[in-house]
């Protein structure tokens, strides 16, 4: 899939189930190296994101089995003393395997990860914190040389709760000597599956859910099944779409506490939720209104892979809105996609201000990443004429069918080259 083509002007009505969740997958599956034998996941999703992990893990000798949205990881032997740049320079959470392959071969050579331009994000905290726990760091032209004689658990005091070095941390203690603690660990829900998944397959982990983790160290851990969470962020992007769009739309199979703070903002906007155990319906309104002060934040804030989205449904909103992106320097990347499309947006700093009451027309545009791709796929929903998005390889990283599951829902959309 290289460009997606949406005409505008079609409602959006029906059911949808929501995907497993991409940035649980990534650390469950990296989580599976800890285990010398077999981990069954089910409700994997089948991206690229998910291909490109599955790769690194066969170098390294692990043995995986696709049925589906079934993914079988068999780790019993693994020797990743090197991993390959190409594939792990394409994606961010590559990162998260030096945890694991601390703790259970004690010795790496891993590529500088890669991913979508958004933001610094520094790997130099989790070198940090891995350095507390007893594990040497060298960085070279080739990438990060790590080795220990032997994890062994310490308190982590995090200046920022940064996800990833929260999840690296995780793995690392795992099969550590001691008891690791993290103090402002991030709680974002893919980390609390994380330590679901771990505690299932033999891990000791206290605090799951808050921002005090505490983990004691095991020998081993033991062959497990388990479901991954649905996606969030899948679920807030079909949740805009829909408001973009019109219509109304029930969501199956996600947790609404995840999603709580972007059905916030969508409430605020006029649009109408039906809430269930496990899945959302949202209405939307005749005319969407302006929603000032929308401020990105750690869970369970505002989640800054929603700001793109939530740019683009509140351009056809009646009255004035405002983004602050406090996470990612670079978030912005789809002002000027969307100013083609006829938005009215100006940015100071690290703020937007969305002028609504303007109908978005079909344009050619460029997605720059993954959820600003998806970003304008919204828009092209509430578009009129003909939208073209190109460099759609962005979108594949995070979801499993966007054209399809909006096209069951009503909307006019195929994927082109």
């Amino acid at each position: 899939m290289s460009s997606i083509y949406i005409r505008g002007g079609y409602c959006l009505n029906g059911e949808v189930d929501i995907q497993g969740a991409k940035n649980a997958a990534l650390p469950i599956m990296a989580a599976s190296l800890l285990n010398k034998g077999i981990v069954c996941l089910r409700r994997c999703p089948q991206i690229s994101d998910v291909r490109y992990m599955c790769r690194l893990l066969e170098q390294m000798g692990a043995r995986i089995e696709t049925d589906g949205d079934r993914l079988i990881l068999n780790a019993k032997e693994i020797d990743p003393i090197e991993i390959s740049a190409l594939d792990a320079g394409k994606m961010r959470s590559s990162v998260l395997l030096l945890g694991p392959l601390m703790g259970r071969k004690m010795e790496v050579l891993m590529p500088y990860p890669g991913g979508c331009t958004i933001g610094a994000r520094p790997v130099d905290w989790h070198i940090e914190a891995l350095q507390q726990m007893n594990v040497q760091v060298s960085m070279t032209e080739e990438g990060i040389y790590c080795r220990t004689q032997g994890i062994k658990g310490a308190k982590i005091v995090l200046s920022y709760p940064s996800v990833g070095v929260t999840e690296n941390v995780i793995l690392a203690a795992v099969l550590a000597e001691g008891r690791t603690e993290i103090v402002n660990a991030a709680m974002e829900p893919e980390i609390e599956d994380l330590c679901r998944f771990l505690t299932a397959a033999g891990a000791r982990i206290d605090g799951i859910g808050t921002n005090r983790i505490r983990i004691t160290g095991v020998e081993q851990l033991h062959d497990v099944q388990y479901t991954i969470m649905a996606d969030r962020i899948v679920a807030g992007t079909y949740m805009t779409a829909v408001a973009a769009a019109g219509g109304q739309a029930v969501l199956k199979g996600v947790q609404v506490r995840h999603v709580q703070s972007v059905a916030d903002v969508l409430a605020e906007s006029g649009c109408g939720l039906i809430i269930c155990e496990e899945s959302i319906k949202i209405i939307a309104p005749s005319v969407l209104l302006g929603v000032k002060n929308i401020q990105t934040q750690p869970y369970p804030g505002f989640p800054t892979d929603m700001q793109s989205q939530m740019m683009a449904c509140l351009c056809g909103a009646h009255g004035e809105s405002s983004i602050t992106e406090n996470i990612f320097e670079n978030r912005f990347k789809i002002v000027p996609e969307l100013l083609r499309m006829g938005a009215d947006i100006s940015v100071k700093g690290q703020s937007a201000v969305i002028r609504g009451s303007t109908k978005l027309h079909g344009e050619r545009v460029t997605a720059r990443d993954l959820r600003g791709g998806a970003a304008l796929v919204a828009a092209g929903l509430s578009a009129e004429g003909t939208t073209i998005v190109q460099e759609c390889e962005y979108i594949s990283r995070g979801y499993v069918d966007l054209c399809g599951d909006l096209c069951s829902l009503g909307a006019c959309i195929s994927e082109g080259q």
